[in-house]
């Protein structure tokens, strides 16, 4: 991706939430007229991977990560403030704030009116959302809010070379601390087949194509990007297939866990925005940096909650939910930090900071 034109909000992108409201009404009618169907999917598998969903997920999650440019890591001591704040948000706060959430309103807000037998499972999916920063999107919201092209492709490349290693540790402890059993050698399988093997893919492919010429490369991505909202939009039919009975059961299951989601995306983008602010980070610094404290990843954590838990479980519903609200509470923080951009200017410290570090 070229550094001066980050792209714009496709019609994919900005209507994602109604593709998936349809795909979520068309899994569930497919699924109740065609159930030997999906099961006869969903015993396509080797080594507890599923081989439809695992082409998929390497459609969806390929694409994404081409946008990636790890030479970019070369950046990141121009604005170590900001960069600092996002590792901290990101690593230190936001999967152990969802853990807590997903703690309080799951297994003690919400569970009387959820499925006992799930319970573990949605606290898993929750976990999983919020343990792996979001990669392509972030170039999105940073395009809207004004933010600096160069500071948000090298806290990508970090946050996607420190996901290659600390995803399934986090993960790990995570579930552990929150009693779930965790199959480890079903994780490290899935960082390998959908973090470490794509990253790979992907850095050759942008390699290839950028020895073509940018324009070349820029025309690529623009015809593989639907190709990976389809392959998205698919997954999500045949998961709702699969989800059918339980949604059906208990609609509001799906509002029950978008709650923590909705709460934590608000406290970690509003925790970045205001330690930037603190740190006397400009505001071009400060946009990117919440945005990509406050999004997820949520391409892999799909396919990481169908790996560990399979397509009728809890942690693959609550990944979904995470892909329903992205869009719009995105664009909601966009939104709020565009609109505060005077406040966050104002604060007479920020600029005597600033002047000691431009005089």
């Amino acid at each position: 991706m070229s550094q001066g034109s980050p792209p714009s909000m496709s019609l994919f992108e900005r209507y994602l939430s109604v593709w998936v409201l349809l795909c979520i009404a068309c899994g569930i009618a497919l699924g109740q007229l065609a159930p030997g169907v999906f099961q006869a999917i969903g015993r396509m598998e080797i080594a507890q991977v599923n081989l439809p969903v695992g082409l998929l997920i390497w459609v969806m999650i390929i694409p994404m990560l081409l946008k990636v440019d790890f030479g970019a890591l070369g950046q990141v001591r121009q604005h170590w403030r900001g960069i600092g704040v996002t590792l901290f948000v990101n690593w230190a706060v936001k999967p152990f704030s969802m853990a807590l959430l997903a703690w309080i309103f799951i297994r003690q807000v919400f569970a009387p009116w959820l499925p006992a037998d799930q319970l573990d499972s949605y606290v898993a999916g929750l976990i999983l959302l919020a343990a792996a920063p979001c990669t392509a999107m972030v170039f999105v919201w940073s395009r809207l809010t004004g933010g600096d092209p160069a500071f948000t492709l090298s806290q990508v490349a970090l946050n996607d070379t420190i996901m290659v290693f600390a995803f399934a540790p986090l993960v790990g402890l995570l579930l552990g601390l929150s009693a779930i059993t965790v199959p480890w050698d079903t994780l490290l399988v899935s960082v390998l087949l959908y973090i470490v093997i794509p990253v790979i893919l992907a850095q050759l492919w942008r390699r290839a194509l950028l020895r073509r010429g940018q324009a070349v490369f820029d025309r690529a991505l623009e015809r593989i990007g639907p190709l990976s909202i389809a392959a998205l939009l698919l997954t999500l039919v045949l998961l709702f297939a699969f989800q059918g009975e339980a949604i059906l059961r208990q609609p509001l299951v799906i509002a029950m866990l978008a709650v923590p989601i909705l709460i934590q995306v608000l406290f970690n983008s509003g925790l970045a925005y205001w330690l930037n602010r603190k740190a006397g980070e400009q505001h071009n610094i400060a946009c990117p940096s919440a945005l990509i404290g406050a999004s997820n990843f949520f391409e892999l954590a799909v396919a990481a909650a169908i790996s560990l838990f399979g397509f009728q479980s809890g942690a693959a519903l609550a990944t979904v939910v995470g892909v329903l609200i992205e869009v719009p509470v995105m664009l909601l923080v966009v939104r709020i930090v565009n609109q505060s951009k005077g406040w966050y200017e104002c604060d007479p410290d920020l600029a005597r900071r600033q002047a000691a570090r431009h005089p």
